[in-house]
């Protein structure tokens, strides 16, 4: 069964359930500052898990663009992808446990004819915090999951929160038996064996938990998750994700173009490129912060990868025209958007084939430093990585070259710690998001309104905001706009935005067809995101957009607004932080 398929069958077998189908968020965030791309299915709803009201409903089901970067060096074994689509059904104080597990079953079983021999699942074991879910065990028993294929794991295994406060829950999480060999007695879905494969998750959100600890939420979510490419290889009965039809035309290119021969620089290329097409044309560029940084270590790594396979960068074109046909039934924006997607990463290969060039010469400026040594130490490795983007295989080539070796040991431990700060920050990126909404983040996401319509008027209707960031401490706000603002711009956009403030404007939301929203002079973001209703929020006769809120309900308590910096954040993009100071 083809990914395109599982995906169909999905969406209408919900459908028949009274769930409204919505449209996947782009992979870059609408004013959600907790991750640098939507990271799952949940993310854009956040705002609704929280109980914003829905304009499409407390039923819903979608599938959601998702990029994930923890592991993009793991990437190239036979698991790990960066971009990938997930698959959720959720319930905003709907149906709970019973019906969501329930479906799931009928889903799997019926709709898509797994054998009901070949799924185990796995439950909330309870803590001193909250109770054993028995319930979850109860509903499996009922739908004809026996006993001895119930699992009961603590809250590492089966419990979920976004960050470290918010609504959480404990979750079910159903495995399929791939029919390898046990690897013991007591091998179970825990193992890391291979036999099982986890294949969806339900989370059933009834706490939150803050600095207190937890505590019931007046309405019980749920929200689910199933990867559409691990199911697609198990159900097609495939090894891997790179086996199916969403890679295979890409990997036949490379093996046909390889002058060297490596499985796992072929699927480091099919992930990087993949993932690279869909943040480019969800209007993501490369750059030297942020999801830009992610973007351009995609390319780049690929580039790298290509050089390991002997393939003419030249042929690069080639490739991503095959993988913009192979995608393109799952995804038409990417024909749509092919010109633009082709030239961006084309014009990053370029400028990596020059940093290329410019790391050989540093390196050579370091090895004269080295004279009567034969071993180049790991933080010149790293440095040249770091700094330049040089790959460590690259230097190793060079010093051996010139009759050396490099300090391996060395480079990997100063990498390790690099690779934990990065996770560390992502962690920290996560920490402070929309789970954790206070008073100040909804003055500052009301702010971003005020700014983006200020900018407009000041600069001119070609500003378009392309990503923003919130945090207790101030926004950040990247729009288009080809040059550096004057001191007079911002000065002017700073007393527009207080102007606003300083009237204390009603903010009020009204639900409406999107075409009525476009009609009524909404501004929309990612205009191919939307479902047939939408909310409007309107910031007196000032300001009037799309948006999932929430908001201030009058801007006269927000603060005074200052902008502290304005900056280049990628090409034609600039980028304002400020903050919203209270005064006595």
């Amino acid at each position: 069964m083809k990914a395109i398929e599982i995906r169909n069958k999905y969406l209408n077998f919900f459908k028949k359930y009274d769930h409204s189908v919505i449209p996947s968020a782009p992979l870059i965030p609408e004013n959600d500052p907790s991750v640098l791309f939507n990271t799952a299915g949940m993310q854009p709803l956040v705002p609704y898990l929280l109980g914003e009201k829905h304009p499409a409903g407390t039923r819903l089901c979608d599938y959601q663009k998702c990029v994930r970067t923890n592991d993009i060096d793991e990437v190239g074994d036979n698991r790990h992808l960066t971009y990938f689509e997930m698959l959720g059904n959720w319930s905003l104080g709907d149906y709970f446990k019973d019906e969501s597990i329930a479906m799931s079953y009928e889903f799997l079983t019926k709709e898509l004819g797994i054998p009901a021999e070949k799924l185990s699942v796995t439950c909330f074991a309870g803590d001193e915090d909250c109770p054993k879910d028995t319930a979850s065990a109860e509903a499996w028993k009922k739908v004809g999951i026996p006993e001895e294929r119930i699992y009961f794991y603590g809250k590492g295994d089966n419990w979920w929160i976004a960050g470290e406060e918010g609504p959480c829950g404990p979750d079910t999480e159903m495995f399929y038996d791939t029919g390898k060999p046990a690897c013991g007695p007591d091998c179970q879905p825990s193992c890391d064996c291979g036999k099982y494969v986890e294949i969806w998750n339900n989370v059933f959100m009834e706490y939150f938990k803050d600095k207190d600890g937890y505590t019931k939420l007046k309405n019980k979510n749920v929200d689910t998750g199933l990867g559409l490419e691990r199911m697609a290889f198990l159900l097609q009965g495939k090894e891997t994700p790179f086996d199916t039809e969403l890679f295979k035309s890409v990997m036949d290119k490379l093996e046909e173009l390889q002058k060297v021969d490596s499985i796992r620089s072929r699927r480091v290329i099919a992930d990087h490129l993949r993932a690279s097409i869909m943040i480019t044309c969800d209007g993501g560029r490369p750059s030297n912060v942020d999801r830009g940084y992610i973007l351009r270590r995609l390319i780049r790594r690929m580039i790298r990868h290509m050089n390991n396979l002997q393939i003419n960068l030249n042929e690069l074109g080639n490739i991503i025209d095959v993988e913009i046909e192979a995608l393109k039934e799952m995804y038409p924006e990417l024909d749509q958007n092919k010109k633009d997607i082709r030239n961006v990463i084309l014009a990053e290969k370029d400028k990596f084939v020059k940093t290329l060039n410019h790391g050989e010469r540093e390196f050579q400026k370091e090895i004269k430093k080295l004279e009567g040594t034969k071993v180049v130490p790991g933080r010149v490795v790293f440095r040249l990585y770091d700094t330049y983007g040089f790959p460590p295989e690259v230097t190793k080539e060079l010093a051996e070259e010139n009759g050396m070796e490099i300090d391996m040991k060395e480079f990997e431990k100063l990498f390790k710690e690099h690779q934990e700060k990065s996770r560390q920050g992502a962690g920290q990126k996560f920490k402070g998001g929309l789970a954790e909404q206070t008073e100040t983040t909804i003055a500052y996401h009301t702010a971003t309104h005020l700014l983006h319509e200020a900018l407009r008027e000041i600069l001119g209707e070609h500003v378009k905001q392309s990503g923003s960031n919130i945090t207790e401490e101030r926004l950040r706000f990247d729009f288009s706009h080809p040059q550096k603002m004057t001191k007079e711009e911002i000065k002017q956009v700073e007393d527009l935005v207080n102007e606003q403030i300083q009237k204390d404007l009603k903010v009020t939301c009204e639900e409406m067809s999107y075409e009525d929203a476009k009609k009524s002079g909404a501004i929309g973001l990612f205009t191919d995101k939307y479902g047939d209703r939408v909310k409007v929020y309107t910031i007196g006769d000032f300001s009037k957009e799309i948006c999932g809120g929430p908001h201030v309900t009058h801007t006269g308590n927000m603060g005074r607004f200052k902008i502290k910096k304005e900056e280049s954040s990628s090409s034609g993009i600039r980028r304002i932080k400020a903050v919203l100071i209270k005064e006595d």
